[in-house]
């Protein structure tokens, strides 16, 4: 029988009026590897911030190593052998590597003055241990976000760790890059250190968990083994709805006619020689490893940057992209990567953030921006899009990851565009949102009024939506494939493969 490490017993949370955790349990053994799963605001985050003592629980127990607590201290929870790494993972990025993995641990043992021998012989020793090879002098902030990640699971080992906690991980990892992280997770299991890996993604889950345990709406829904539980029964679980996706087929696509297209277009250092068309319809799938040239084109699609060489079509008219602007007014819009740097006004409203890509369609004569029109419209994406919210004047910050993607999206939408490019269009989203997302533009492409072109390095999200899957590979367009006939081993192995793909 496994010894029990850390037991939650019955804790609950509440913020002012909402109910953050309702007396929900979590029990994970000695070398155990458990997923925390749930939804975006379904009391993950909250949980562990409890188990590490920065939030004090209002009822409940935590049982660590056989000894109940009331609630922890910060402190108090290090010295116990818990480590949290957030999603932030709390690296200096002016600091070295070395610097970042043992400087914390010097004044933990309060070393009154720095031994710089010691801190670099502490930080290789750490790394030495996981097996990865980083060069101890490098600044941190030019780092990959996946060597940021493995620094701190190097830190936190020096602790003498009984428990890592890891607040979604892979959110911005390649294929590759988690594979790596999950060899380290493996070795860190080996050696009796438990981990809890906080996720919304359920083929991580599947992978890597021993056990999982999902919440939703801050209620313990159900905690079992994940060897036997179908895909079907884990969405249930987590959404409270079924959920199948199916492969789109775009029946009834008109491939005889162009919405988009674009012709031998090249970017210094970016990409060369791309050309493709997009029907009435469809959608068009571009997928490929991070620095394949995807996001540098998805960025020239929408004038970010100028294209060296090439053209570009709108309904067979050749159009000039200069600059953002420009695209705007071919109207093209664009779902950018990173919704927080690109796609939002992070100190501005929910309704603020929706209208603002139209701003000049609500000007009155007066140029005052009629802010009446802007309201209603926005309440009609809110229902169109299924956005949650309590009040559209409420700051974006206030909604969940899918509820903002949501909103970016809506607020390309109400341009009207005749070229919708989403890049990475559900990274850190749940999975009903992703689902919610990924069916509202299965019935924009029914529509035959749109060019939507979808670009993912999620296997799944471009093989289940889109009907035709062009693989970028440095720079350059290597195959195009029916999604159809494809699986999701193949497209990996096509997508990762050294050897050019041979298109079918």
């Amino acid at each position: 029988m496994s010894e029990v490490l850390l037991e939650i017993k019955e804790v609950s949370k509440h913020f002012g009026g909402v109910k953050a955790l309702d007396k929900v349990g979590l029990t994970i053994n000695k070398g155990e590897i458990h997923c925390l799963v749930g939804e975006n605001g379904c009391g993950k985050s909250t949980l562990i911030k409890i188990i590490s003592g920065f939030y004090k629980p209002d009822g409940g127990e935590i049982c660590f190593e056989g000894k109940i607590y009331s609630s922890l201290e910060i402190n108090q929870s290090i010295q116990m052998g818990i480590q949290v790494i957030y999603q932030d993972m709390s690296i200096f990025p002016n600091l070295t590597v070395a610097e970042n993995i043992a400087m914390n641990f010097e004044l933990y043992n309060k070393k009154k003055l720095v031994d710089w021998k010691s801190v670099k012989k502490i930080a290789k020793k750490s790394l030495d241990h996981i097996g990865i090879d980083i060069p101890l002098h490098a600044t941190v902030g030019k780092l990959s976000v996946a060597d940021k990640q493995l620094i701190a699971i190097a830190r936190s080992i020096l602790y003498h760790s009984k428990l890592i906690i890891m607040d979604e991980p892979t959110s911005a990892l390649t294929r590759r890059e988690v594979d790596k992280l999950f060899k380290v997770i493996r070795q860190l299991q080996s050696e009796g250190i438990s981990i809890l890996f906080v996720s919304h993604k359920l083929d991580e889950v599947f992978e890597i968990a021993d056990q999982f345990t999902v919440f939703r709406n801050g209620k313990l829904i159900t905690s079992k083994a994940a060897k036997g539980v179908t895909d079907e029964q884990f969405v249930y679980y987590m959404t409270g709805r079924k959920i199948k996706e199916e492969y789109f087929t775009a029946e009834n696509a008109d491939m005889e006619k162009s919405l988009f297209r674009v012709e031998g277009l090249c970017l210094k250092n970016g990409f060369e020689q791309i050309s493709f068309d997009i029907h009435p319809g469809e959608i068009l799938g571009i997928t490929g490893l991070l620095g394949s040239g995807r996001t540098e084109l998805a960025k020239t699609l929408f004038g970010m940057y100028m294209a060296d060489a090439g053209k570009i079509y709108i309904e067979g008219k050749e159009i000039s992209l200069r600059s953002p602007m420009d695209a705007l007014r071919q109207k093209i819009a664009y779902v950018p990567e990173d919704r927080l740097t690109e796609g939002l006004f992070l100190t501005q409203s929910i309704e603020n953030n929706m209208i603002v890509s139209n701003i000049d369609r609500l000007r009155k004569k007066s140029r005052v921006v009629d802010f009446k029109k802007g309201s209603a419209d926005s309440r009609k994406w809110v229902e169109d899009l299924g956005i949650k919210l309590h009040e559209l004047k409420d700051g974006i910050q206030t909604l969940s990851g899918g509820n903002q993607q949501k909103v970016v999206l809506g607020k390309w939408l109400e341009t009207e565009p005749k070229v919708l490019i989403l890049n990475g269009p559900t990274v850190g989203v749940d999975i009903g949102a992703k689902y919610d997302i990924h069916h509202y533009l299965r019935d924009l492409a029914g529509q035959k009024k749109m060019a939507i072109l979808l670009i993912s390095d999620d296997i799944s999200e471009v093989l289940m939506n889109c009907n035709r899957i062009l693989i970028i590979k440095s720079g350059r367009i290597t195959g195009e494939y029916k999604n159809t006939d494809l699986d999701s081993s193949r497209l990996q192995a096509l997508i990762t493969e050294e050897k050019e793909a041979e298109a079918v």
